[in-house]
């Protein structure tokens, strides 16, 4: 069996919001709240934990807690997959043991941040996860947030691990992705293709794995783009995607980092404002001011979220 087909991931899934409440405390009844909604919404998967949901800022023990609480929450209904990324192997490693005993499908890693390691440094850290962990892995090239940008050469070398099953290549250059996309895909799965006309223009042609997107906060628009589009529904697709790109536009930069507020913050007043467990960020993130609420709640308006 092609390891990339040991895991059915596709389509829709986004990485989604850790709610906190006043007190700057992991609310876990509102994340029971939200992981139910995001499944009646059609989501295909989760991913918990990561970027989105603020890891930075979440203790083991929190992060832990979280991986426990999908789990019962969804009981295996839709793939969870796990945000593991951590300054060394080991703690990954760790995290990927709670998250097997959890009921998750995979683990999400992207280089250890900060530190800036070399290509070779990556590599070895990439086995290292890959020899060890009790789930199969999925890259994430992640250049904004680690301030590493991994090279097709380097992306290839790390597909070879026997447990890399899928990357997801969460670039703004569209050439890098097709790049990324058409030397791996036969390999593992390849996260990342827009949900605009680029996107459905590869899709068609090629086929593709799917959207590790950010918050889902359109409900189940964003699954739609992948439900139509495999049902045959081109057009169906591409009113979905148009309302995936208008929070692209207003809310983001073309380096997809939040324009007037931290991608977490954006997301959370999002659900907040529909009635949705968005919650509140952790410090050091603030959480938005209220005349960014209102250019929230025109977008939401203007697609027919409110």
């Amino acid at each position: 069996m092609n390891k990339r087909e040991r895991v059915a991931w596709r389509g829709y899934i986004p990485a989604i919001t850790t709610p906190f409440d006043e007190d700057q405390q992991v609310n876990l009844r509102a994340f029971s709240e939200l992981l139910t909604w995001l499944e009646a919404e059609g989501m295909h998967g989760l991913v918990i934990a990561g970027t989105t949901g603020e890891w930075t800022s979440l203790s083991p023990e929190e992060r832990v807690s979280l991986f426990a609480t999908a789990g019962d929450t969804l009981q295996s209904r839709i793939p969870l997959i796990a945000g593991c990324t951590a300054f060394t192997a080991n703690e990954v490693v760790d995290f990927s043991q709670a998250a097997d005993s959890s009921g998750f499908e995979g683990i999400l890693v992207t280089p250890p941040p900060y530190i800036r390691p070399s290509n070779d440094e990556i590599m070895d850290f990439y086995r290292d996860v890959s020899t060890r962990s009790a789930l199969p892995v999925c890259v994430y090239n992640w250049p904004p947030g680690t301030g590493i940008d991994m090279d097709i050469g380097l992306l290839e070398r790390i597909a070879q691990l026997e447990n890399v099953v899928a990357i997801k290549q969460s670039t703004s250059d569209l050439r890098k992705f097709v790049q990324t996309f058409f030397a791996l895909n036969e390999t593992v799965r390849v996260f990342g293709h827009s949900m605009d006309e680029h996107g459905l223009a590869l899709l068609e042609a090629r086929g593709g794995d799917g959207t590790m997107g950010a918050g889902a906060v359109l409900g189940k628009a964003h699954p739609d783009f992948y439900n139509r589009l495999w049902q045959g529904d081109v057009d169906g697709a591409r009113a979905c995607g148009r309302k995936d790109r208008v929070i692209l536009d207003e809310w983001y930069t073309p380096e997809l980092v939040g324009l007037f507020g931290s991608g977490p913050a954006i997301l959370k007043a999002a659900l907040n404002v529909q009635g949705l467990p968005g919650g509140y960020v952790r410090r050091p993130l603030h959480d938005l001011a209220q005349e960014d609420l209102g250019a929230i709640r025109e977008t939401l308006n203007a697609i027919g979220r409110m």
